[in-house]
């Protein structure tokens, strides 16, 4: 006869593939004033950051709550039942360092404000974040005349560990997403084509490609990835979607359709 522990491990690992499989294409609930700027997903529900609207949805993108924000909220990630977006409250990509940089942490259960952490070292603006090994990694904007890009370690207090250097060449306003999976770090960046800046663990270039993931981009528990994009429907305003992908050798990322 199985053991108890095996039959708890087996309901786990069938708990773990159900919930995995949860998560699909979808378009977010309702239309909103500005674009999308970033999602992050907690297992069951995902996060979708509007600029001026922080929204939680169902896996199935049904709206489940949703609150003003100040403008620029930018890209988010979740983390032990927080939500952490980075924030800026003043100009980007300006080679003058005039940003207001910071980074809100909001409970996840009902998008209330739990805290704000200055983030000033990111000179540009910050506009995205990323978690690994228990350090926030904040990205942001960039101006034209600069060919790199640098990324803020933080520790869990907000305190500057290091700022890191990536050899991206120039991308259009700087890095847009970010997310840790795969061991690598993968950033979303504007641009016509739009770029994603593919990176190993300690930001050395591993790809650049055309792909774009600059309205989201988080990694599943599955291995694959949930990537964003979005359109503003005229006189109704701006949408979000997301698409399930796979790391590609050549694209970088491929959608499933």
């Amino acid at each position: 006869m199985p053991t108890i522990k095996l039959i708890l491990a087996a309901l786990f690992l069938a708990s773990s593939s159900l919930q995995a499989a949860e998560f699909r294409n979808v378009t977010c609930e309702g239309t909103y004033p500005q674009h999308l700027q970033g999602v992050c997903v907690d297992g069951a529900s995902i996060y979708w950051c509007f600029t001026t609207e922080l929204v939680k949805t169902d896996s199935n993108a049904k709206l489940l709550k949703k609150v003003p924000v100040a403008s620029h909220h930018g890209d988010l990630c979740f983390q032990d039942g927080k939500l952490f977006v980075a924030v800026n409250l003043g100009k980007f990509n300006d080679p003058k360092g005039n940003a207001d940089s910071w980074v809100y942490v909001y409970n996840a259960s009902d998008l209330s404000l739990v805290s704000k952490h200055e983030v000033q070292d990111v000179f540009h603006g910050a506009g995205g974040i990323g978690f690994r090994n228990g350090h926030f990694f904040v990205v942001g904007g960039l101006p034209e005349e600069i060919e790199e890009n640098y990324v803020y370690e933080y520790d869990q207090q907000f305190k500057l560990i290091k700022k890191h250097l990536i050899k991206s060449g120039h991308t259009h306003l700087g890095i847009q997403t970010a997310t840790f999976a795969k061991d690598r770090w993968w950033f979303g960046c504007y641009g016509k084509p739009a770029i994603l800046l593919v990176t190993d663990a300690d930001f050395k270039m591993k790809g650049r490609h055309e792909f774009d993931c600059s309205l989201g981009i988080v990694g599943l528990p599955d291995g694959r990835f949930l990537s964003a994009s979005g359109h503003n429907e005229k006189g109704k305003g701006h949408t979000g979607i997301v698409k399930l992908a796979v790391a590609d050798d050549s694209t970088g990322l491929k959608i499933v359709e």
